[in-house]
């Protein structure tokens, strides 16, 4: 995974070649000023809309990615995916799939996951919306079932699982813990329970079908990487958003 040799940095995960990837960084030396600094995409945040397009077009020109052919989603931590054909903004959504050539899926992140999938001999790609909620709630595992339901297969399908909340950062309450397989919660090193969010979401393409070597998993953790990341626990309502995406080349 490499950063942009362009003005912006930003990690390119190679899934496939017949795809093309990313992973925004934070970029703090961008918009210095009061508020959130850096390339913040999200438009869910504190940041006047403005600045926010002012910044997608940024990332656009970039990539050069025709903002027609983008398409991203109102995320609320559910398990809706909707497999789509043209760009826009999905509502209430937090994955998507496509087999149309040059469409790019994104998905807005701070300390949760985006899990970008592709099948390329069928030529279907998925971008996911991971936290613990989606998780627990099964999006990974409904994602790939409907990829499947377009004539992907599981054993075909690779995976990019993004930076997100570190084990050693993401501690919650029993309730939460409760939730999950023991052997992705450490009840024992810290006062709390921590959860192994990676682990726990590379556990859930595996059990999808996907085998080991066809998924990678970024080591960075969104808390302690303050300079290339935002992250929600640690910056709480001011914390920006990363973007993971993913298109077919044309």
């Amino acid at each position: 995974m490499s950063s942009s040799s362009k003005g912006l940095q930003i990690l390119k995960p190679k899934i496939h070649s017949s795809v093309d990837a990313w992973f925004t960084l934070k970029n703090e030396d961008i918009n210095k000023k009061d508020g959130i600094q850096g390339l913040n995409l999200g438009n869910n945040t504190s940041q006047p809309a403005e600045e926010i397009e002012q910044n997608r077009k940024k990332l656009f020109n970039e990539l050069n990615i025709n903002p027609a052919w983008f398409a991203d989603a109102n995320q609320v931590h559910g398990t809706k995916v909707q497999t789509i054909n043209q760009g826009g903004t999905y509502s209430e959504t937090d994955g998507l799939i496509t087999q149309i050539p040059g469409l790019a899926l994104a998905i807005q992140v701070a300390d949760c996951a985006a899990v970008l999938m592709a099948d390329p001999s069928q030529s279907i790609i998925a971008a996911v919306h991971a936290g613990w909620r989606g998780a627990v709630g099964g999006i990974l595992e409904k994602a790939i079932s409907q990829m499947e339901s377009l004539a992907a297969s599981p054993s075909n399908i690779q995976a990019f699982i993004s930076p997100c909340i570190s084990l050693a950062q993401f501690e919650v309450g029993n309730e939460v813990a409760e939730l999950f397989p023991d052997e992705y919660v450490d009840y024992e090193s810290y006062k709390k329970p921590h959860i192994d969010l990676k682990g726990f979401i590379k556990s859930r393409l595996n059990q999808s079908g996907l085998t080991d070597d066809h998924i990678k998993i970024h080591e960075g953790c969104t808390v302690t990487d303050e300079e290339n990341f935002y992250s929600y626990r640690r910056e709480g309502e001011g914390s920006g958003r990363m973007m993971g995406i993913i298109k077919i080349k044309r």
